[in-house]
């Protein structure tokens, strides 16, 4: 989808409008992402824009090592990503899209820094396939999605009446970055769980061998789609990690904006209900692509607005 070429070659992007840039940056967020789109629809209007943006730049940067075109991507590439990085937040675009995220960059005071920090993950899948650790794999699902947990908390917002009170002008609450980091890796680990045939597939494991070999499960088993009690057990545990970082993100919504906590709320749970498909699917994740109905989705945001209510 993306290929960068050299930067004395790079095409003058066209003149789209804003709002042309933002709805082009809506559609693909639809079309790639519907759980994560339905979720925006719950926001105010330029907090929903901006994450469409932030988005379209997330999938942008994570296709150039994992879209059709990846067998292209060097260490160049993302070098040269990097650079257009730099120009988007110095304020020039340079294709139609930036133009909805460079508008995103001058209304919300983010930070550069977890926008490096994703190419930085993308690094680590230019290069490697496999991850022996957790802490291994932590540090991946950090630069490549607990980065976009902390974007959003920007454009999100805090709860400004929470340090409103007199006796917490001393002692301020701080704004939710460990939850928002949180429910990144949350979602990461998800995404590794609902993919692993998909990534067998291209000879990528992200499951940790060390829990692999905990639950005496192979390398080859995986390649052969093995469905035993063994898989059995080492999904329940990695699904159990999973929620564990759902937890910790919950505990922070209640620190975001009132306009940002359904949105949230909403999102977390409709991500969360995969894990559920995957064991109601038996584990099966070779050969069925856990997905949550459209039904289901719909029943989930009234529960989602009765805990943001309440948060």
């Amino acid at each position: 989808m993306l290929q960068l070429t050299h930067p004395s070659t790079t095409a003058i992007p066209k003149c789209v409008t804003l709002q042309e840039s933002y709805e082009q940056c809506r559609q693909i967020t639809a079309e790639c992402s519907k759980t994560f789109y339905m979720g925006t629809l719950l926001m105010p209007e330029a907090k929903r824009r901006a994450i469409w943006a932030i988005y379209v730049w997330c999938r942008r940067t994570d296709e150039l090592v994992d879209g059709p075109q990846a067998k292209f991507t060097t260490e160049s590439t993302l070098d040269h990503w990097e650079s257009q990085l730099e120009m988007l937040f110095s304020g020039h675009p340079k294709d139609d899209l930036d133009v909805a995220m460079v508008d995103t960059l001058e209304r919300f005071d983010l930070d550069i820094q977890p926008f490096r920090d994703m190419i930085a993950g993308q690094r680590m899948d230019l290069h490697r396939s496999r991850y022996e650790t957790f802490d291994e794999l932590k540090l991946y699902c950090y630069r490549v999605a607990g980065t976009v947990g902390l974007m959003s908390t920007t454009v999100m917002g805090m709860d400004t009446a929470i340090n409103a009170a007199p006796w917490r002008r001393l002692n301020p609450v701080a704004p939710p970055i460990k939850e928002a980091v949180s429910l990144g890796i949350a979602n990461q680990l998800t995404n590794i769980l609902r993919d692993v045939g998909e990534d067998a597939r291209r000879d990528r494991i992200y499951l940790p061998l060390e829990d692999l070999a905990l639950f005496d499960y192979t390398e080859e088993d995986l390649f052969n789609g093995v469905i035993d009690d063994r898989w059995r057990a080492l999904m329940r545990f990695q699904i159990q990690r999973s929620l564990k970082y759902y937890q910790e993100a919950e505990s922070g919504i209640g620190r975001l904006h009132p306009n940002a906590r359904w949105p949230v709320w909403s999102a977390l749970m409709l991500y969360r209900k995969i894990l559920n498909v995957i064991v109601e699917n038996d584990y099966d994740v070779f050969n069925r692509r856990a997905f949550v109905p459209k039904t289901r989705k719909l029943l989930c945001l009234p529960q989602a607005l009765v805990r943001a209510r309440v948060s």
